[in-house]
Order: structure tokens, then sequence, then C-alpha cells
């Protein structure tokens, strides 16, 4: 049975749920039903919102007057508007008496209501989301369905219009909130292939233009009007005219036009849909919302890399010609694209898994569809580390950070290969230095800083986790060359003194450098051997593969012996007060990240198992706080109050330095996610579930957003660590190389069902206990390579 996840009422207004598909941008829907933060013009956008841009209905019960509103609920306060409620947002029109938003990734799902209708009316909203098929989860358009059902003994009549503003020339907004296009808008009433709807163009942009693009608003539906343009005669007329129109019969059309008065406002048109309902009957209302912004900068465009004004097309732009193309891609294979989603999304909620860790997993798949991911024309997958209001925060698909991203490898491990190709055949030099930022894929310049430790070894434990969910040797073979030089030069630049333990100046997450040996490194380093050693088998390198597990092993027992205090592994440097930024005797939350992913990519303990379970008890035992009221510290504050959350390193024992490492007081949700998994794995599952929970109570939809979690930024990638939780709980491992997979479920043991995503095929795993005491096990294959087989532990 699927599990029905928590509502969010219209009062809580930080919940928005991104729509929109894979390096497309996207728009959110809030709770109340509404369209806000349309980020679909390759930049971040939060605030964004489009003018006389909405959906409404208009029912007309048998011998009753009718009754027309907005597809929202009532706005709430504060009522802080510049100049009053905005006629270009519909303030001042007539809403439902309340809405609910909830969101079960990829549907959002609206239950409107108002006493004073005579039918029930419920909003669900999705972008195609199919695992392993990046391009048929990349489609630049919503389905927008609003389900309408006669709650009374007489045929009802209805109408639902959506309303759509020419923003192709979009070039932001003028002082008084109304938005300023370049070119000339021109909508279209289009009729084609049995779709009908409202395509928007502009006259005067051209293909080279940043601002260049189409939209479209379109439905298969047979009953339908068509308002192409409305009213541009200046003040408020349009809306006023729409809204007559609209509420007089149900219909949208022309009118007779005016001569235009301003010349500044943007072109809108209306698409309606009207059916009769019978008592009790229920009907869909079905729009698709798509867009086409192709052309986007060539670089990053940050403070730090001046764009040079060249240009390279979304690869999105390569599967379609403009948005009426994509939206009628969509409309024309909906049955297929929706059969599979639906797939995805019973295979996801049939879990018997806690509802909270399956809302931690599901919210955390937006971070790959918000603009802090996108493709380029070729197909290479890039990422910022998250986005500012208006730009990436954090450019170059930095290493250290998409190390914790479990998400992304085991839906699209296609889109992993790819930013593996470029850390290690562009970005990685002939002495084996990986820049953390990748700069040259836009042939800029190298970028400035030393290589990130702890990101250039997670690199290679992730070339292991590509392998082991693609089982591609002519991968491992194109990358390998490159592979050997990166772990060599941790051997020659981070070991000073050969005693395989990293000792010198290593950048990591923390954007500084730790001094000396320290466990974050160190785990890494030990996972890097592992799984060089493995890789070195895979291309026939048997030479490397001995000698990296002879390092492995002298690694391992030099770090046992020098850095373990008891309790936990600590960094061992001379002074922790000579140099800024380092922890010393502090229990490091990262302490064991590197045992977390060796975990997750199947390579086994990197350290003793009983040490490993000690830490890991230590960690959770000093860095848990269940409350923040008097915890006094100067850095960004991820937890508030009485909320609870890690911290990313605590001194029980003392020591801490005057000046600690940056961030160290912070609390982060991809640290606690791998934090939490790693504690399930270690069958610490309540301690490891409180944690979940903990972040996830955090983002309630009033104090923070549930599809948003954040650090340096918004939809920030490292909270897709929360993957391994799913990966923990299920105990699920995988080898594509051999075509099988298993599990080991940490919960629920007698009765337990989760979905998998292998890397060849995904569906729903089933166990459960018979009266011997023996375990039935079932492997349901929905999508992909269906001799991907179970191997029972």
């Amino acid at each position: 049975m699927e599990q029905v996840l928590k509502a969010y009422p219209d009062t809580a207004q930080q919940a928005a749920f991104l729509l929109g598909g894979i390096g497309t941008g996207n728009i959110s829907l809030g709770s109340r039903g509404e369209m806000r933060d349309f980020e679909i013009f390759n930049n971040p956008a939060k605030g964004n919102t489009i003018n006389n841009t909405f959906f409404a209905i208009r029912v007309k019960k048998e011998n009753e007057l009718s009754v027309t509103r907005v597809l929202e609920s009532r706005h709430r306060p504060p009522y802080a508007w510049h100049h009053g409620a905005s006629s270009s947002t519909q303030g001042g029109l007539p809403r439902f008496e309340s809405a609910s938003l909830r969101g079960e990734y990829p549907f959002a799902t609206v239950d409107f209501k108002d006493s004073s209708l005579p039918v029930s009316v419920n909003l669900e909203a999705y972008t195609p989301f199919i695992p392993l098929n990046a391009d048929d989860s990349g489609i630049p358009a919503i389905v927008f369905r609003y389900r309408v059902k006669n709650v009374t003994c007489r045929r009802v009549e209805v109408s639902v219009a959506g309303s759509l503003s020419n923003v192709t020339g979009f070039a932001g907004f003028d002082p008084f909130g109304n938005m300023k296009t370049d070119g000339v808008p021109e909508n279209k009433k289009r009729t084609e292939n049995g779709l009908c709807g409202v395509y928007f163009t502009n006259k005067r942009l051209q293909p080279h233009q940043l601002n260049y693009g189409s939209l479209a608003l379109l439905t298969r539906d047979k009953n339908v009007s068509v308002k192409q343009n409305w009213h541009t005669t200046g003040h408020w007329d349009g809306i006023t005219d729409f809204w007559d129109d609209f509420s007089a019969d149900g219909r949208v059309e022309d009118t007779p036009s005016y001569r235009n008065r301003t010349g500044t406002h943007t072109a809108v048109g209306s698409l309606a849909i009207h059916h009769s309902l019978e008592p009790g009957e229920e009907r869909d209302f079905e729009f698709v919302l798509s867009w086409y912004f192709p052309t986007r900068k060539f670089g990053w465009d940050t403070v730090q890399c001046e764009w040079d004004g060249r240009i390279t097309k979304n690869y999105y732009a390569t599967l379609f010609g403009d948005a009426w193309d994509a939206g009628s891609y969509l409309l024309r294979n909906i049955d297929r694209l929706e059969c599979a989603t639906r797939d995805f999304h019973r295979a996801f909620f049939s879990a018997s898994l806690p509802e909270y860790v399956l809302d931690a997993v599901s919210s955390n798949i937006t971070q790959l569809r918000s603009n802090t991911c996108f493709r380029i024309e070729d197909g290479t997958f890039l990422g910022w580390e998250g986005n500012n209001l208006s730009e990436g925060s954090c450019y170059g698909t930095c290493t250290h950070v998409w190390n914790y991203a479990q998400t992304v490898a085991f839906l699209f491990p296609e889109l992993e290969r790819s930013a593996r190709r470029v850390e290690l055949l562009i970005e990685t030099d002939d002495d084996g230095s990986m820049m953390y930022r990748t700069t040259r894929v836009f042939d800029m310049p190298k970028f400035w800083n030393m290589p990130a430790a702890d990101g250039q070894l997670g690199v290679l434990m992730r070339l292991y986790r590509e392998w082991k969910l693609s089982g591609d040797a002519g991968f491992v073979k194109e990358v390998w060359d490159k592979a050997v030089l990166a772990m060599e030069f941790a051997f020659t630049n981070w070991d000073t003194d050969g005693d395989l333990l990293l000792d010198s100046e290593q950048h990591n997450t923390y954007d500084i450098e730790f001094f000396g040996v320290n466990p974050l490194t160190g785990t890494l380093f030990l996972g890097a051997l592992r799984a060089m050693s493995e890789l070195a088998n895979i291309v026939g390198d048997s030479a490397r593969a001995e000698r990296y597990l002879r390092a492995f092993e002298t690694s391992r027992t030099n770090m046992v012996d020098r850095m373990w205090n008891g309790e936990y592994y600590v960094q061992l440097v001379d002074d922790v007060d000579e140099l800024c930024y380092q922890f010393g005797k502090g229990c490091l939350s990262d302490q064991l990240f590197g045992q977390l992913t060796s975990h997750v990519y199947g390579l086994g303990y990197l350290l003793p198992e009983d040490q490993v379970k000690k830490a890991l008890l230590s960690i959770f035992k000093y860095n848990f706080k269940d409350d923040f009221y008097d915890r006094a510290h100067a850095q960004r504050a991820f937890a508030l109050n009485d909320e609870q959350g890690l911290l990313l390193c605590s001194w029980p024992l003392g020591g801490r330095p005057r000046l600690p490492f940056v961030y160290s007081d912070e609390v982060w949700a991809g640290v606690e996610y791998h934090v939490a998994a790693h504690l399930i794995y270690e069958d610490y599952v309540d301690e490891g579930l409180k944690l979940v929970k903990a972040v996830r109570d955090r983002y309630d939809g009033v104090k923070r957003n549930p599809w948003n979690e954040i650090e340096c930024g918004n939809h920030y990638a490292r909270s897709m660590a929360s993957w391994a939780v799913l990966t923990a709980l299920s105990g699920f491992s995988f080898d594509m190389a051999k075509k099988v997979v298993s599990f080991d479920p940490k919960i629920n043991t007698e009765n337990f069902e989760c979905f998998f995503c292998s890397g060849l095929s995904w569906g729903i795993y089933r166990q459960t206990k018979n009266p011997d005491g023996t375990f039935t096990r079932e492997l349901e294959t929905l999508y992909g390579d269906p001799n991907v087989t179970l191997q029972n532990k």
C-alpha cells in the first residue's frame, strides 16, 4: 500500500514544490495552489512571479447564478504589498476559502475547499520523471490536471481557464513591478494534430539572444475556447476584460481591440476547457504549460568567472525545437510517460519505511531538477553547489560538495558518468592534480586554487560506484590513466614522509586547509585505495591492484595506531592554535565519511568495525543537540531555538582551538544524512532515524520549504546524501557487471518492501517471513533490464 505524506496547509507559506525537468528550469507550486518562482530563464529566480499567469474556474449550477474563482486559496497575511495587492497577480479577484498542498515526488496535489461552490476541486501537477531515462525526465513542461466533481443533484457547467503572459523577451521588472520585455511578443492560437492552445513567441528576438525563446499553453481536450490576446489598452483593462468575458459564459474569446495607449504591457493569452457534469460526475481539465529558452551563457558567469560573450544551448534544446514541440511531445506520449512516472511513485511510496524517511529521500530529488543542475548542448552534466536568488552559488560541480550527493548516481547514473569524465579527462593535469571546480569544460583558465584532497579522493571512490552501477568496463578504461595520476598525486603531494598518512596541506569541503593527519581525508584515502585496487583488476593492471591494496593495509594500520583516542578519530597537529581553522582533539561529524561511502559502494570496512561503531556513537552522543536556545555561535544558523540538529564538530575532551575550522558550529543537512545513514549501516537504527526526523522537522513548510534544503544557497547539492538513508535501511547492494542485487533490511524485516534502482533497472523489492522462519524474497522489475536478478544473502 502506498504511503501518503503529510499535507501543508495554505498557512505554510514557505512550502513550494518545484515542477520542471532535469536541466530545464522550473516553476514552483505554492501551498495556496499558486504558481510562483518562475525559474525557467536559465537562472535561479526566487520570488519571480510572472504577471497575469494563473488558472481560474467558472461554475454554473443549473438554474443558479455562476461563480468564478481564481484557482488558488485566499491570500494570507501579511498584506505588505507595494501599492496594495497587485492587479498583475490578481490580488483582488475571488479565490477559494482554503487549500492544502501535498508533494509526493514527482506529483504535487492541491486540495481546494470552498463551501459556496457546487463542485469539489483538486489539482494534480507533475513533470514526467522516469529513473534511468534522463531525456524523458528532462522535458521543459508541466502537466496541470484539475479534477472537478459535481457534488450536487443537478447538472453543473464547468469551465477552467489558464492564462499566461508572453515573457519570451523577459528582461526583469520595473520599479512598479511591471514586467519588462525585449522584442515584440506575439501570441498565436494553434491547432495541430488534435492539440489546441496558445503559442507564445517573439517577432524580433533571434536564437543567439539570451532571452530568446517560446512558451505554450495547450491541451488535448476538444471542448475549448481561446483568447489569443488580452486587451493592451493600459491600466487594468486586460484582466478586467478577461474576467468579465470568462465569468459571463465560461468561454474566452478575442474581443474588439482598442488603441494601445502605452505599448508597454506584455501580451497575455488564455485557453479554456468546458464541460457539463452530471450529478456525481467527475472530470479532468488538463493543461500543459511548456517553455523553451534554449540559449545560455557559455560559462559559469559569476563574480569569479566573467562571461566572455559566448553562448551554448541547453541540452533540452537539442531534443525539442520550441515550446510547442516540447508540450506536444509530452501530450503525444503522455500515456507512456505517465505510466512510468506513476510506476516510480508507486514503487517508492509503497516502501515499508517511516514517512519522514520517504519524505527526506524523495524531497531532495528536487535538487536535481532545480537550477542547481543543468546540461549543456553535448549532454554534459554540470552543477552548482546551490542557488543564490538570481545566480548559481559556488560554481564548478565542486568535487568535495558533490562527494556527498548520492541521488543522481542511483537514479540517473549516465549523468554521474558525465561528471567523472569532466573531472578526470578535462580537469586532471598530467601531474595528477584535479581542480575541484571545473572551468575548462567552458574553455576557461584552470581554477586558481589547489586541489581539494577530500574531493579528489572522493572522485576515485565515486568512479568505483559508477562502475558498480553500470558494469561498463569500457568507461573505466576510458578514464583509467587519469585516475591513476590522481591516485599517485595523493602519494607524492599529501604524504610528506611516506607513512601513507596524509599530512600536508589538504584543502577540503570546509573551504580551508587541514594540516597534519586527519580522519576526513584519511578515510577517503583508504576508500580511494580500496576502490582503485578493485578497478585496477577490472582493467587488468594487477601490479597496481596489489600496490594499492598494500598501501591500504599500511595506511589503515597507521591510522588506527596514531589517530584513535579510544572514543573517536582525531587530527594530529603539533599546535592546534598555530594555524587557523583546525580541529585537533575535536569530534568531527565527518570523520567517518569515507567509511560511509565505502558501505554504500560495497567496499566494506576500511577501519576496524568495533572502532567504527564506537566513533559513530561518539559523534551522535557529542554532536547531536536537542535544542539551540543557549548555544552561542557567530556562524550561519541552520537550526534554531527548539530545533534539533547535528553540529559539524564538538570538543568533548576540551582543546577547542581559538579559531576552529570554518563552519564547525553549523548544522548541515547533508552531513546529518550521511551520519544518519552510517548509524543505520552499523545497526544504530533508532539514532539514525532520529537524526533524519530532526532534519525534516526543521523543513516543515512554515519555517522552511520542505523541497529546498539549504546550505550555501537554495537546493543545495550536499542534501542529496539523503539517498544513502534508503540504501542503508534496505541493505541494498549491487553489482551490474554480474547483474545482481541483494538486500538486507534493517527494519520491518518480516514484511519489508522498498524501491530499488540498480543502474540498469528499477522496481520493488519485497520480503516476507514464512511460518517456518524462512523468507520469501522477490524482485518486481518495472523498468529497464529484466535480467538484473536477486541474489539472496
